[in-house]
């Protein structure tokens, strides 16, 4: 029974011996034709690093305004008698907008007119009476005030006639109306707005510790998407007197110049202030970084010896960089690139260190440093 347990336990060892003997003899020359084998080159793109001119900005967000804007009231009610305007008309500056109603006060103006005249009359005449002493001082004062209380009340109803014809206080472009003729208006109703198109104050905030590069007459482009590429140009014009102490932000004020009247008042904008000299920077797209809590790389392609081939084998070595400022699809490489380097721009995902590569450059990333939206 021994004998039997001993030569069993012996022809499982043998099996078991085998079993593993062989797995680890596949798993040897598995790893010594892997080690002989080579990854394929890895297609990227890439393209040399390059200095260029950069042009410090500060970007905002504004909003348009009329530097003439007003919404055009009446001062008194009144029934509209005439409309003398279409909506959307241009007009200038004293030209008739609306008549109200006032056959009433002219009529009211012309009793007190009258009234004038007589106590105007009697004056000149106790005047003359007065000279030959056959009326005292007394009347001829109380003659003197009476002729001014009433002409002072003629010119408030004169005053009051006025008001009933209401003018463009400057010219402009009127908006749409909905006043018609019969209709009654109170004070203070909105009859059309009216806008001075010219030039057009555009009102954007800075955070405060971008104060000191700004001055007055300073240069901005101001953007807005209704025309996608297309910059209006203008200058500072104010600085606000006092930073808004919730935000920390000022309000700027500048203009812009709008001859063709292509901007409208309550427009949103985007708005670039040139701030500064021209510096100059290492630049990249910013596809070509890879971006890593410990540290950001770029991949850069190099030339090794590869002996039996008549082209050089490109080869992709990972360096950490130190970035800069950003514009648009660029990022500004302060440490870690030189010039002319080549640097990977796109499929750095699929590198590590030593990896073989072909470069590709049929389809580059974008590498604008002013990108425009473009329509698909």
């Amino acid at each position: 029974m021994i004998k039997r347990m001993i030569v069993m336990l012996v022809a499982v060892a043998l099996i078991f011996g085998g079993i593993f003997g062989f797995q680890a003899y596949k798993a040897h020359m598995i790893d010594k034709a892997m080690a002989t084998r080579k990854p394929p080159p890895v297609t990227v793109t890439a393209m040399k690093a390059q200095t260029e001119p950069w042009q410090p900005k500060l970007e905002a967000i504004g909003s348009l305004r009329a530097v003439q804007g007003v919404d055009v009231t009446s001062e008194i009610a009144g029934l509209v008698q005439t409309v003398s305007f279409q909506s959307g008309d241009q007009v200038q500056a004293g030209q008739l907008l609306i008549q109200l109603n006032a056959d009433a006060d002219i009529a009211q103006l012309h009793a007190l007119e009258a009234a004038a005249n007589l106590a105007g009359t009697i004056y000149q005449r106790d005047k003359k009476q007065f000279a030959i002493q056959a009326v005292s001082q007394a009347t001829l004062d109380a003659d003197a005030s009476d002729l001014k209380g009433k002409k002072a009340l003629a010119a408030q109803q004169a005053a009051m006639v006025i008001k009933k014809t209401i003018r463009a206080p400057f010219a402009g472009k009127l908006g749409i109306t909905t006043v018609n003729p019969g209709q009654y208006i109170n004070p203070g109703d909105k009859i059309v707005t009216l806008q001075n198109l010219d030039s057009l104050y555009v009102d954007f905030y800075l955070p405060q510790k971008d104060l000191a590069r700004i001055t007055p007459d300073q240069e901005v482009s101001a953007m807005v998407d209704t025309f996608p590429g297309r910059i209006f140009s203008g200058r500072i014009t104010a600085i606000n007197a006092k930073v808004d102490p919730a935000t920390r932000n000022a309000l700027i004020e500048a203009t812009i110049e709008n001859p063709k009247h292509k901007l409208l008042p309550g427009m949103f904008t985007t708005i670039e202030v040139k701030a500064g000299t021209v510096e100059h920077y290492l630049t990249l797209p910013q596809t070509a970084v890879t971006y890593n809590p410990y540290g950001d790389t770029v991949y850069i392609i190099e030339k090794g010896s590869n002996s039996g081939q008549s082209k050089p084998q490109l080869t992709a070595r990972q360096v950490f960089v130190t970035l800069g400022l950003t514009r648009g699809d660029q990022v500004a490489i302060l440490k870690g690139v030189r010039e002319d380097d080549m640097v990977v721009t796109s499929g750095q995902l699929k590198l590590k260190n030593g990896s073989q590569v072909i470069v590709n450059n049929k389809i580059q990333p974008s590498n604008e440093a002013a990108p425009l939206p473009q329509d698909e």
